[in-house]
């Protein structure tokens, strides 16, 4: 299957960013700062939306690189209805469970992928984003359960659609929350990956050869966790996105700190794996998942 490392598209969900009033009697128009502030958000969401990788990206990468499938790293979808009277939580759960639905359908797990895709729907329908994950889409996966190269443009195509009609409609906080919390999913996927693969089956240096492919994968999305947290300073005073800019700055830290690409390029699969900026990536990512999630 060809992989492209450039991203799709992704589900960007979101509602209208609403701007305080000035003091009684004030006549003041601050209109124009409100659109200058709102377009410089959109910008930067289609900025982040065409350098992070796409829900199905991560998920197809780790399946190429022979890691097997983990049925424990995707979010339990049976807590749809806890996320989807809180807007915040179904726009950033949203984006978890397309990522989910991405790592499913890349291992083939499509009757599963298809249960998830309700779920979405019910996220999706709540925020009034119409026609994506619907009963067509359903229809679709359906029909082309053989095929992940199908599914995977089935997904982007139903992602895209969201981005158009979210966009269309002005509505940017929610779009940067849904971009976030696919995100974290597929990376979070890829450093469990590597944290839980077992490490008294194989000899240290064939276990390196196996996770060191998986490691590229965590390691190249320096530049998406970048993006993101430029994308989340623009967003404005609320308490939900600044918590979760202060985590994703933390990320951004460990990131910038890691010391293994070279070592990578030079295959020096032990070095990597003790490498502690790599584990502390690996806690961040769960702590920032884990509140998403909750």
């Amino acid at each position: 299957m060809k992989l492209t490392l450039r991203p799709l598209f992704f589900s960007v969900l979101c509602a209208v960013w609403l701007v305080g009033c000035g003091p009684s009697g004030e006549k003041k128009d601050n209109s124009s700062d409100f659109d200058k502030a709102e377009q410089s958000l959109k910008e930067e969401i289609k900025k982040v939306v065409y350098n992070i990788p796409s829900p199905s990206e991560i998920p197809y990468l780790l399946q190429a690189t022979g890691a097997d499938f983990n049925q424990k790293l995707i979010n339990d979808k049976s807590k749809v209805d806890q996320y989807a009277s809180r807007i915040d939580k179904a726009a950033l759960n949203l984006g978890v469970y397309a990522a989910d639905i991405g790592y499913l359908s890349s291992y083939e797990k499509t009757q599963e992928a298809i249960s998830y895709i309700e779920s979405a729907k019910k996220l999706a329908d709540g925020l009034n984003v119409v026609g994506t994950f619907d009963a067509d889409l359903l229809k679709q996966f359906e029909s082309n359960v053989s095929n992940k190269d199908s599914l995977a443009s089935l997904l982007n195509r139903a992602v895209q659609k969201t981005d158009n009609y979210l966009q269309d409609d002005n509505r940017n906080k929610l779009a940067a929350l849904v971009l976030t919390g696919s995100f974290i999913e597929g990376l979070y996927i890829a450093t469990e990956l590597v944290q839980s693969y077992p490490k008294d089956i194989l000899p240290t240096d064939a276990r390196n050869t196996i996770l060191t492919p998986i490691i590229k994968v965590i390691t190249d999305q320096r530049k998406s966790v970048d993006e993101l947290v430029n994308m989340l300073g623009n967003v404005g005073d609320d308490a939900e996105v600044a918590a979760l800019k202060t985590q994703m700055e933390k990320l951004q830290a460990s990131y910038a700190a890691l010391t293994i690409d070279d070592q990578i390029k030079n295959n020096k699969g032990s070095l990597v794996l003790s490498d502690k900026n790599l584990v502390e990536i690996t806690n961040i990512v769960e702590q920032i998942r884990a509140s998403i999630i909750q």
